[in-house]
This record gives C-alpha cells, sequence and structure tokens, in this order.
C-alpha cells in the first residue's frame, strides 16, 4: 500500500507574523512548524504502515526552506519526502495550491492521501477536498479514526455531538484533525537517517495536467483587499440575569452548542 501524506510549514504565530506589501504572508521572515492537522495525518500514516505494511511518502509545496519539515516527517518514520517549489507558484490561494498538489500527485502511485482537515495559516479547510476533485477521489473529511478492511478504508468522521462511519473504496482521500491521535516524537537515529536521504524537488515543469492560468498568484481567484496582524475582537454577548435564570440560560445554550 501506498500512502501520500500532504503537509504544510506554516508560521508559528509564537514568533508573530508578517505580511508582504500585496498583502501575502512573509513565509521567509517567519518561524515556522509542521501544521498541527498534517502532522496527525503522519502520524495516522505511520499507524497504518506498522499495522498493515505500507510506504508512506510525504509532499510539501512552500519555499526551499520547507526542507525542514518533510526531513522532520522522515525523523518521524515517513519514507520519502517530495518538495515542489517554483517562483511561479508563490501567492497561491486555496485553488491555485490544490491545483499545483494535484499536479505533483498525478506523478506518484498512491491508494490513500492524507492531509490535514485545514492549515493554522488560512483555516480554510478547502485544500483537501479541492485535491481530491482535481483528482477524481472520493473524500472523507474531519477524520477521528481510520482503518484498513481489504481494498477499503473505514473512517470514522467528527461531527459536535456525534460520529459518522464511512467507507470508501481506495484510491481515496482523508483529511485529518488534529485530534486524531497524539503524534510521535523524532528519534535521534531517525534525525541522523532524515538528513541523510535525498528529498525530490519538483518545479513547474513536473506538474502534470495544468495550465498556468491556474497556478501562483496570478492563476489565484481569491485576492487581498487588506491584511493585518491585529484583530479586533467582538464584544461578545452579554446578558444580566439573576442565579437562577443564569443556570437555565447556560443550560440552554450548552444544549445548543451540543456541549451536553
Amino acid at each position: 500500500m501506498n500512502i501520500v501524506v500532504c503537509i504544510k510549514q506554516v508560521p508559528d504565530t509564537k514568533g508573530g507574523v508578517k505580511f508582504n506589501p500585496d498583502g501575502t504572508l512573509d513565509r521567509a521572515a517567519m518561524l515556522t512548524i509542521m501544521n498541527p492537522d498534517d502532522k496527525a495525518g503522519l502520524e495516522a500514516a505511520l499507524r497504518l504502515k506498522e499495522q498493515y505494511g505500507a510506504e508512506v511518502t510525504v509532499l510539501t509545496m512552500g519555499l526551499p526552506k520547507a526542507d525542514e519539515v518533510l526531513r522532520e516527517a522522515m525523523a518521524m518514520g515517513a519514507d520519502k519526502g517530495i518538495l515542489v517549489t517554483d517562483r511561479v507558484l508563490g501567492g497561491a490561494d486555496t485553488w491555485a495550491t490544490s491545483t499545483t498538489i494535484a499536479g505533483a500527485l498525478r506523478n506518484l502511485d498512491y491508494d490513500l492521501i492524507i492531509t490535514g482537515r485545514q492549515a493554522i495559516d488560512g483555516d480554510t479547510a478547502q485544500v483537501g477536498p479541492q485535491i481530491a476533485e482535481h483528482l477524481g477521489l472520493p473524500v472523507i473529511s474531519y477524520a477521528q479514526d481510520i482503518k484498513i478492511d481489504g481494498e477499503y478504508v473505514v473512517v470514522q468522521r467528527q461531527y459536535e455531538d456525534r460520529y459518522h462511519e464511512l467507507k470508501a473504496k481506495m484510491p481515496c482521500l482523508i483529511t485529518a484533525l488534529s485530534e486524531l491521535n497524539q503524534p510521535r516524537y523524532m528519534t535521534p537515529g531517525g534525525i541522523f537517517d532524515a538528513y541523510d536521504k535525498e528529498v525530490t524537488v519538483w518545479g513547474r515543469a513536473d506538474l502534470k495536467d495544468v495550465d498556468d492560468s491556474d497556478l501562483g498568484l496570478k492563476g489565484s481567484p481569491t485576492k487581498i483587499a487588506k491584511a493585518s496582524d491585529k484583530v479586533r475582537k467582538g464584544a461578545g454577548e452579554k446578558v444580566v440575569l439573576d442565579p437562577d435564570e443564569s443556570v437555565t440560560y447556560l443550560i440552554g445554550k450548552f444544549k445548543e452548542k451540543h456541549i451536553i
């Protein structure tokens, strides 16, 4: 079985956020980490590898420094790393990003593609399902448990107060929640091995069945009107009630949000 995990190097917000004049993130100037949902997806792939036997390939699109998250993934246990990087791909929105990644994935044999539910720098939850649409694959999002049953994958899909169990024939794409598992740490031996391995680097010329008009900032239908690192929060809902009314009000809100 071949599993491809799409991961992303995202800004570590503890180090602050910086923007370019065109409103896009200045990724080269920020501290970075592996996106948490993607890391949970990687851990899920590694557990499937241990349980059923598989080759795990990690793929990322980004600046050359995104090599770091591929090395981290390989130090955790992934077998191969692929970096898709090219100046013409910069500034991509979700459409251009998913088009690029799908173009790269067409070079690979895969039974299962795992992405994170969403990235903490965009919070759109669009790229995973868009990749599936480009490739004509079934998609199961918000996975909280993944099992293999022959040529099928069985997934528990999380809702606020319940889960659905879905079964799809592979190849299939799954988007993973950070709550899916607790990702493992890198091992010292794994770190040494990861830096001995060669990372495959692909550019625009290596993408299959994509048009230049769908790539990078020019191919992004989403345009940024304004960007700021300071977000003003609303006042929220304020109520003044006596103690008995307060209890009734809170219980009602908890039920409304399926907390109880």
